[in-house]
């Protein structure tokens, strides 16, 4: 090959500017069948790991392949073997369906691909997502001035780092000799309808899983403090050294809120960190109706929030918030002579998280928030709240019995005829069933879960495009489904 001549490879890393229109055409028809018409798709799907696989397979990288006909077959592929999160009656876990500017937003950073692990490689993208961490502190009741955070992958990267800046803050000297230096074993607090990353960072963090209490919840699921505060004296009689609890604020099964303000006593008493895992129930701070939920929040040392839950950006998209900002540079701070120096006031991502190179996650919520502006998110989580209420109590008019507060846009419901008479084990197969039975029908989605220990049906509002015509269906399919399960029994 000449030295003047294009490489061969270029003509696919890098098509000419007519194929690449061409190839945005097709990515954009893709695109446009899911969001203009989601409920098109079906949420039941085959899970014939056989039939994916051979599917897949048959790319064997040997030769090109036609990027037009790839593009085509992987679109195929992702409408039939994904659930369809952006349907309107999608009731699931919490995966939103995404906003447009969030989307133009992934294609943007894609294309530009900035290194946001330094200032000095993309100071617009580092100064784009410190908006957003002042713009949050604020809102949730820290100094913007001196709070700092960042963005990381999700909840689960965030409640690790919390975790990691509670120990350099308890034990400063765990940074360098790490705990086996420590006179006693580290423990921590939450209440035991917290997520169960909490277990895995114990484990990454070195503390191992049996380092994390799990405190007892009551009749409301929220921690019960009175036990809080006897789990932490008696691990401090036993030898071992309390040093953070940790506050949920929306848990996963059914959108509970732990007494925050009440944590936050205790751990002023105890001279322990407060984190507060806000990942779900944190967007309601941008709710003028609802932000009174999150009373006591600004009391926390720590917050986990996650804009790709209930403010809708696509994943990944999660937040750290710490009211002392100096800690993510004690816990984290280290000097690479490869990266250049930042100016004065810089602000370094490598120095103050777990991640070293970092794709621009930021730009999501930053053009969303720039485009919507903060009144469309307040109106868009007020109406899937508002949608969770309406579907509870559709489900309390048709004899259902909900048992949980629908405040955070999750309903938890059980059966009267499925209840009596039975133990958990076999509540469990017939409320299964009953969400098979729905699921099956491909029209909507829901599934079952456990309240300390009790089953239940679950369904949780993440789709700002929902309204009360698919809750209204929802609770039709739940009847029909109820009948058969019924009619079998």
């Amino acid at each position: 090959m000449s030295a003047s001549k294009s490489p061969a490879f270029m003509k696919y890393f890098l098509p000419a500017a007519n194929q690449r229109r061409k190839l945005l055409e097709i990515s954009s028809r893709l695109v446009e069948q899911v969001l203009q018409k989601p409920e098109q798709f079906s949420l039941a799907f085959s899970t014939d790991s056989g039939e994916i696989r051979r599917r897949v397979e048959a790319y064997d990288f040997s030769a090109p392949v036609n990027a037009g006909k790839v593009l085509d077959d992987v679109g195929e592929m992702l409408q039939q073997w994904s659930l369809q999160c952006g349907h309107p009656r999608y009731f699931g876990l919490f995966n939103p369906a995404p906003t447009y500017p969030g989307i133009l937003a992934d294609y943007l950073v894609a294309a530009y691909n900035p290194q946001c692990g330094a200032w000095h490689h993309s100071p617009f993208a580092v100064e784009a997502e410190r908006s957003m961490v002042r713009l949050f502190a604020g809102e949730f009741g820290f100094d913007p001035d001196s709070a700092s955070g960042h963005f990381t992958s999700g909840g689960s990267e965030a409640n690790t780092t919390a975790a990691l800046v509670a120990l350099c803050a308890a034990f400063p000297e765990y940074r360098d000799i790490g705990l086996r230096g420590l006179s006693r074993q580290p423990v921590f607090y939450a209440s035991g309808e917290s997520h169960h990353s909490l277990l895995k960072i114990a484990q990454q963090c070195g503390l191992g899983r049996t380092a994390l209490r799990l405190v007892a919840v009551g009749d409301d699921l929220k921690m019960d403090c009175t036990v809080l505060q006897h789990m932490i004296s008696d691990d401090r009689k036993n030898g071992y050294a309390p040093f953070l609890v940790v506050a949920t604020a929306g848990t996963t099964n059914a959108g509970i809120i732990d007494p925050m303000a009440d944590i936050a006593a205790i751990c002023t008493a105890e001279r322990m960190q407060m984190h507060v895992d806000a990942a779900w129930g944190g967007a309601a701070i941008l709710s003028p109706e609802y932000r009174g939920l999150l009373a006591g929040i600004g009391a926390a040392d720590t917050i986990t929030f996650d804009p790709h839950k209930l403010l809708s950006v696509p994943m990944a998209a999660g937040m750290l918030l710490t009211r002392d900002g100096s800690m993510l540079d004690k816990t984290f701070g280290i000097d690479a002579a490869y990266v250049p120096d930042s100016p004065v006031g810089g602000w370094d991502n490598y120095q103050r998280s777990l991640q070293f190179s970092r794709r621009f996650i930021g730009l999501k919520l930053f053009l969303t928030l720039a485009i919507a502006g903060r009144q469309s998110y307040a109106e868009s989580i007020n109406h899937q709240f508002l949608m969770a209420e309406s579907l509870a109590s559709l489900l309390q008019q048709s004899g259902w019995q909900v048992i949980n507060e629908a405040s955070l846009g999750i309903v938890c419901f059980t059966h009267p005829g499925v209840d009596a008479g039975r133990n958990n084990a076999a509540r469990m197969v017939m409320y299964e069933q009953i969400s098979n039975k729905v699921t099956a029908t491909g029209d909507a989605w829901i599934s079952t879960t456990r309240l300390a220990g009790r089953p239940v049906l679950r369904a949780c509002i993440t789709n700002y495009r929902t309204r009360l015509k698919d809750v209204q269906r929802l609770e039709k399919l739940l009847a029909r489904a109820v009948r058969k399960v019924f009619s079998r029994a």
